[in-house]
């Protein structure tokens, strides 16, 4: 379907392998940072994870995890969050595959390797239009084959604290437009603590987390159709925040 070559298939492959027969060697020791360490706290941890686990069942289909972006830690919390770690370690394709930017989470090799075992796929934020292309299809391959991922449909973490509608990233529209099937779950995470933008949460925040999947429309075709799919996302996120903040 995405034209990828074997090798490229048969690498990520291996990488996911890997990545799940060492699950109970990272998936468990990040969990227990998040906890303990950082002693950070899911607002009503057992329903978020029950909603999330009956709409796997009901819905079976390939899922895109769409949240908000606020520090460099949101996707490990939103996958604690949603699915937590033993359940992981037994339900291996569930783990999303992430995105991080090469610079922050690769560009040394320990950090590396760190990312290869932990399903990521380093992207280079502004690189070349081809190697864009290529993490694209790769993301592509693997919702078709069954696998969850997560991309930030926000180009960057919000200098505003809040979600910015007019900061929609394209990839995520031409990934739904090509996968079929393929459904986005968009996730709202806010710390109790956290106002702006940072690096990490506030060590010792709880958080709130909420979800909904949402069926984009268009009557547009090709990259028309992509960028219609990408800002009804970030501006269901940009809801989601506005009730948040009701409520608050």
């Amino acid at each position: 379907m995405t034209g990828l070559p074997f090798r490229t298939r048969a690498a990520h492959s291996f990488q996911r392998e890997v990545g799940r027969l060492g699950a109970f060697f990272w998936v468990l020791p990040i969990a227990f940072v998040l906890r303990f360490l950082m002693r950070y706290h899911i607002k009503d941890v057992a329903q978020v994870r029950a909603r999330y686990r009956a709409l796997l069942r009901e819905r079976n289909h390939p899922l895109l995890i769409c949240p908000n972006h606020l520090t460099m830690m949101d996707s490990a919390v939103i996958a604690w969050a949603l699915g937590g770690s033993w359940w992981y370690v037994f339900h291996y394709r569930r783990m999303p595959w992430n995105l991080p930017e090469y610079n922050n989470y690769a560009s040394q090799w320990p950090t590396r390797m760190g990312a290869w075992i932990t399903k990521c796929i380093p992207v280079v934020r502004g690189g070349r239009r081809e190697d864009a292309s290529r993490v694209i299809k790769l993301v592509q391959h693997l919702l078709s084959r069954g696998d969850t991922a997560l991309i930030f449909p926000e180009a960057g973490r919000s200098r505003s604290g809040r979600v910015e509608a007019d900061s929609a990233a394209h990839a995520v529209g031409r990934i739904l437009t090509s996968v079929p099937g393929c459904q986005p779950l968009c996730v709202y995470l806010r710390g109790d603590r956290q106002e702006t933008w940072s690096t990490v949460p506030a060590r010792g925040d709880s958080f709130y987390i909420d979800f909904e999947v949402v069926e984009p429309q268009s009557d547009h075709s090709g990259m028309r159709r992509s960028r219609d799919f990408s800002q009804q996302i970030v501006d269901r996120l940009v809801g989601m925040e506005e009730e948040y903040f009701a409520r608050r």
